[in-house]
């Protein structure tokens, strides 16, 4: 997709998370392609950026030094709010046949991205400057 709208406060529109506010840090979730890329390579996979079911995938961009950070993502302004750390049903999605969801999930501790609150909305651009605020 080449753009989406982003809406302050609700997330991405059309996403199945979108307007859900139990807790901060459900509007977007952002993964690093370089993430992906390695988990592919370490276990012999074609690479599939979506495999994590984030709704951004970064590049050349650390994640987890956004945590508690204002940052923008070409017009949107975003919080970091806390590393996405995965879960069961990513494992399950990730394992294979030598590879169990157990060893999926321990592999994405602390790389599995990141969790924002959208501060200020707009038209997401694919290839958008991602820059910290402060």
């Amino acid at each position: 997709m080449a753009q989406a709208e982003v809406r302050a406060g609700l997330g991405l529109l059309g996403d199945r998370n979108f307007g859900k506010s139990v807790h901060p840090g459900q509007n977007l979730t952002l993964v690093e392609a370089e993430e992906i890329e390695a988990f592919c390579q370490q276990h012999g996979r074609e690479v599939d950026l979506g495999m994590t079911r984030r709704n951004l995938v970064t590049r050349g961009v650390r994640l987890n030094a956004l945590v508690g950070r204002e940052f923008r993502v070409g017009e949107l302004v975003l919080l970091g709010v806390e590393l996405c750390e995965p879960c069961s049903i990513v494992g399950k999605l990730l394992a294979g046949p030598n590879l169990p969801p157990a060893k999926v999930v321990k592999h994405w501790l602390g790389r599995a991205g990141l969790r924002a609150d959208v501060r200020v909305g707009g038209v997401l651009q694919l290839g958008a400057h991602i820059a910290p605020l402060r």
